[in-house]
């Protein structure tokens, strides 16, 4: 925990160094990244449906090659053609032959004669043989067959006949029956005189052919993958689909491929075309630099506020070059019906909400511009949904103090995104369409998923880079905050005092633009410190004993500036935020604590060579923000009106000036940066507010018993 603590503190010393140098390095990562972004961007071609009517001519760019999928399927079928009828044996009827054939070998000897030479056994396996060989056995014609070895496949069980008609049994062919027989005196070692005599008797009868459907489609389908991918090639300057014509499964493959070509034709690792994308990324940049000097000098001059913008930016480009290849490289139908993705406000809400409104609105037109040209979508309707709903959530983001908010900002943002693409539907003359559901559903699936991961992502942001949102100050007003727990039963008068104070900060805050909010959060936790020692400060004395009584000008000075050493380590063990504890230090500043400062000197009969002044005042720093410079201010006139007897505008006016005046004669306001008007400003709020709250009251009579 020490360990993170350190480095934590580490890291925001870095960040509120503003070092120029590291100012440059984020500058140049942003540069570098910016470019890789726009040199690795898809091509852009007009978005065709299947089944579609394309909304206008398209033209091929350059020269390119196809997989002709149509004319290779017309190849493919003209292949198969070549394969005619294949007719086999009824393997019912050859099994009846074998079996009759059988019983003749058991119950007529007459065989023996036949064949003098052979065995019983021996003719029963040469019975076996055949009939295997008939049943294996297909006929076909000879362009058939000549399919069959130009697929090497083998043709010893084919023979090339066709039946004139397959209804009625028929003789085979002698040749037929010659080539069985030669066929089983080759391959096995049967007596000739046992095979002609089985070859009789299967060659005497007729036979019933039937057409073998399951091996003409085996056959079909080898043929039909040796047919080689039609490869075409399209000229530059052919028109690929004309104005209204239906969009087929062949024209989004010629735009695709198209699409291929002209990004093997960018060159991407040309160093030329590296330069070019280094000199773009540049210019933007450059041009972003200079918007920011001119226009938010402060912002430029920051490296937190520099290093936050980038890294939302990259963010930002990343999450849009995900979404492409998501949309790209998926064939789910619902993914491909997103034609305008909604990435700009993603950066815009967080801008919004981390740095300024004025900055998230240059964020908008940037981002807006640099996505719109360099991912693949429709640019211009691109760019004015992004615009628009970006907009529309710097305005709806304003007033945003809870997390939960972020939800309906979005919601917002999506609903002015729906009369946007109404618009695009009626531009295309038409009422409505299918398109413009998809478009609406799209749209709300992207505003909805940046709601969830900007909620996600806000909290790291605000620890990494130690920024104090409208949200988290919300958080810090809860009562059950353990140290406003502790403030509110341990030291109520301080308490009390704090809440007073936290809405005279908030006002003054308010009439010189400053953050009320901050303000107001901040002074609840200002005097914190007091919780240690709380009895020797007034506001919590609930008897008349007054224990400063017992102690020396010295020592009373030392417990009074204790508490904002206390508060600083009571802060950190709990972990504030650091606009909180810089409050704590800087509401008192370096000023004195006159009243035991002047008791001291009235010790020592006046002589001012004998007190030693620092050990009155507070340690400081001075007031370095205008929120500081207003809490010291409010804290002051705050407890110093409480001792005002008679309340009226020229005393509040008068008892304001001069603790204002003192101050700034002391130098409280050196740091700060608040100026003589903001000054006047916050002074007339005062008077109104002490007015206000001080008010006189009609005393009303007591009620007499009847």
């Amino acid at each position: 925990m020490k360990e993170s603590d350190e480095f934590n503190g580490k890291w925001q010393a870095w960040l509120s160094a503003n070092d120029r140098g590291w100012r440059l390095v984020v500058g140049f990562v942003c540069v570098l990244c910016l470019a890789l972004f726009l040199h690795f961007r898809e091509v852009r071609l007009e978005v065709l449906q299947l089944n579609g009517i394309a909304p206008r001519y398209t033209v091929a760019q350059v020269d390119f090659e196809f997989p002709d999928y149509e004319a290779t399927i017309i190849l493919k079928q003209e292949a198969t053609k070549d394969v005619g009828a294949v007719f086999q044996i009824d393997d019912k009827q050859i099994r009846d032959v074998r079996y009759e054939l059988e019983n003749v070998l058991i119950h007529n000897q007459n065989w023996r004669k036949a064949a003098l030479s052979s065995t019983f056994e021996e003719m029963y396996k040469a019975a076996d043989e055949l009939e295997t060989l008939l049943i294996e056995a297909r006929f076909t014609d000879a362009r058939t067959l000549q399919k069959i070895r130009e697929l090497n496949l083998a043709d010893s069980s084919y023979y090339e006949y066709v039946p004139q008609q397959i209804e009625q049994p028929l003789l085979l062919p002698a040749d037929f029956w010659a080539r069985s027989s030669e066929q089983l005196s080759l391959e096995h070692t049967f007596r000739k005189e046992a095979v002609d005599y089985v070859i009789r008797a299967f060659q005497e009868k007729k036979w019933l052919l039937l057409q073998d459907f399951a091996l003409e489609r085996s056959l079909r389908s080898q043929v039909s993958h040796t047919v080689p991918e039609k490869i075409t090639t399209v000229r530059a300057g052919t028109r690929i689909i004309d104005y209204g014509e239906r969009v087929t499964s062949r024209h989004l493959t010629q735009m695709q491929a198209l699409k291929q070509a002209i990004s093997e034709s960018r060159k991407i690792w040309d160093p030329l075309t590296i330069t070019a994308s280094l000199l773009l990324s540049l210019i933007f940049i450059a041009i972003s630099a200079l918007y920011f000097r001119i226009s938010q000098p402060a912002f430029i001059r920051s490296l937190q506020q520099i290093s936050l913008f980038v890294c939302i930016v990259l963010l930002t480009l990343l999450f849009a070059k995900l979404t492409e290849y998501g949309l790209l490289k998926s064939s789910s139908s619902m993914i491909e019906a997103i034609r305008y993705p909604i990435v700009a406000p993603f950066a815009t809400i967080l801008i919004c909400i981390l740095l300024s409104p004025r900055t998230a609105l240059f964020a908008a037109t940037f981002l807006s511009i640099i996505l719109s040209v360099s991912l693949a979508v429709d640019h211009s309707r691109f760019l004015i949904l992004n615009l628009v709903t970006s907009i529309v959530v710097i305005i709806a983001t304003r007033s945003l103090r809870k997390r939960k908010e972020v939800f309906s900002v979005c919601m917002k943002s999506w609903l002015s995104a729906i009369p946007v693409l109404y618009a695009y539907t009626l531009s295309e003359g038409r009422f409505g369409s299918y398109s413009l559901f998809t478009d609406i559903g799209s749209a709300f699936v992207f505003l909805f998923a940046t709601s969830v991961i900007v909620v996600g992502l806000l909290p790291a942001l605000e620890l990494v880079f130690g920024v104090l949102t409208d949200m988290t100050l919300m958080e810090y007003m809860d009562p059950n905050n353990e140290l406003l727990r502790r403030l509110a039963f341990e030291i109520p008068g301080t308490y009390q005092h704090c809440l007073v104070l936290g809405n005279l900060a908030e006002s003054c805050a308010q009439s010189i633009g400053a953050n009320g909010l901050l303000c107001r959060v901040a002074t609840l936790y200002h005097d914190i410190g007091k919780i240690n020692n709380p009895q020797f400060y007034t506001e919590n004395q609930q008897n008349a004993v007054n224990i400063h009584q017992l102690l020396t000008p010295v020592e009373s000075a030392q417990v009074i500036i204790s508490h904002v050493s206390d508060g600083v380590i009571l802060a950190k063990q709990h972990r504030l935020p650091q606009a909180f504890i810089d409050i704590i230090q800087e509401h008192h500043g370096t000023t004195l604590v006159y009243y035991f400062y002047r008791k001291q000197l009235d010790l020592k009969g006046g002589r001012v060579d004998e007190v030693d002044e620092s050990l009155f005042r507070y340690p400081g720093p001075k007031p370095r923000s205008k929120e500081s410079a207003i809490v010291m201010i409010c804290d002051s006139i705050e407890a110093a009106s409480r001792s005002l007897e008679e309340i009226s505008e020229p005393i509040v006016t008068e008892m304001i000036d001069r603790l204002v005046s003192e101050k700034a004669d002391d130098g409280q306001f050196d740091d700060c940066r608040l100026t003589f008007e903001e000054l006047g400003k916050v002074k007339r709020t005062l008077v109104k507010a002490l007015l206000l709250t001080h008010h006189v009251r009609v005393k009303y009579p007591k009620k007499e018993k009847a």
